[in-house]
């Protein structure tokens, strides 16, 4: 299994007033993912995402397929350097 890593991302599309960031603590909680997910002012949502590479590329995967009501156009990601060490995945505000 790989090592755990601490990813960033920009979500951009259809993605808030659809219910999106539910949808992602979802995902991650179900693959015991940390981290946390939050809607920008420019329409986008922000999340960081740590865990192994393999489980965080199903959970970029599952963010690209959306929960039906969102859509998906582009994902901006970077690894970031030092694990937080997340104990669950939130919702900030």
């Amino acid at each position: 299994m790989s090592a755990r890593k601490l990813h960033h991302m920009v979500i951009v599309g259809r993605v808030q007033g659809v219910g999106f960031r539910y949808f992602v603590r979802l995902k991650a909680n179900e693959l015991n993912l940390g981290g946390w997910v939050r809607n920008k002012m420019d329409g986008s949502v922000e999340l960081e995402v740590e865990g192994h590479d393999d489980t965080v590329g199903i959970f970029v995967d599952l963010l690209k397929i959306g929960n039906g009501y969102s859509r998906v156009d582009r994902i901006f990601r970077s690894e970031l350097p030092k694990l937080q060490e997340y104990q669950s995945f939130f919702v900030k505000y």
